[in-house]
C-alpha cells in the first residue's frame, strides 16, 4: 500500500486553503508541509496498526499483521489454521454478547507499547508456540492476554496422555 497518494492529496488540500490566506500564507504553507510529511506518514501508520490490530481481534484465531518494507506498509493476513481432524476450517467464534465498554472520558483507545521482561526460556516457548499457531509473537501475545483479561482460558493445541491398560503403556499427544 502506496502512502504517497494521500501525503500528497493532504499537501494539496493545506495548499488550496493557503491560496485563500494570501501569498504569506501559502509560503508559510509550502515551509511547513516537509516536516509535516514524516508527521502525517507516522499518523496514517499508527491508523493502519490500530486497524490491523482491531481486525485480528474480530478475526481470531486468524490474523493481520502490518509491515512496513521501504517505508511503505503492506498487510499480511492469516486464515484461521484448518482443522486437521475435520480438514475444514473451525467455525468463527460467536460474537461477544455484552460489546466493549466505551472508554472513560481522558482514555486513549489507540495502541499501545509496553516493555515486557520475560525470563529467556519463556521467551523461546511463545516464540514456538506462535510459529505453531503461525502468527506474529505480537499477535500471539496480544490473544493471550486478551484471554486472560476475559477470563477465557485459551484451548490446549496438545495434551499429553499416558495410559495403561491390560499391562500395556501408551504415551503420547493427543489434540
Amino acid at each position: 500500500m502506496e502512502l504517497r497518494p494521500y501525503i500528497d492529496a493532504l499537501r494539496h488540500e493545506l495548499a488550496l486553503a493557503a491560496a485563500a490566506g494570501g501569498e504569506d500564507a501559502r509560503e508559510l504553507a509550502d515551509r511547513l508541509t516537509a516536516p509535516l510529511e514524516s508527521a502525517t506518514r507516522l499518523a496514517l501508520l499508527d491508523a493502519l496498526s490500530e486497524a490491523a490490530a482491531e481486525i485480528t481481534r474480530d478475526l481470531a484465531p486468524g490474523s493481520v499483521d502490518l509491515r512496513l518494507r521501504n517505508r511503505e506498509p503492506s498487510f499480511v493476513v492469516t486464515p484461521a489454521p484448518a482443522d486437521p481432524w475435520t480438514d475444514r476450517a473451525p467455525a468463527p467464534p460467536p460474537p461477544d454478547p455484552v460489546p466493549a465498554p466505551a472508554p472513560a472520558p481522558g482514555e486513549d483507545e489507540a495502541t499501545v507499547r509496553i516493555s515486557l521482561r520475560l525470563p529467556e526460556h519463556l521467551k523461546g516457548r511463545i516464540e514456538q508456540a506462535a510459529a505453531r499457531d503461525g502468527v506474529s509473537i505480537n499477535t500471539w501475545l496480544i490473544r493471550a492476554a486478551a484471554a486472560a483479561a476475559d477470563g477465557d482460558r485459551p484451548p490446549a493445541t496438545t495434551t499429553s496422555v499416558t495410559a495403561t491398560s491390560g499391562g500395556q503403556r501408551f504415551t503420547g499427544w493427543v489434540r
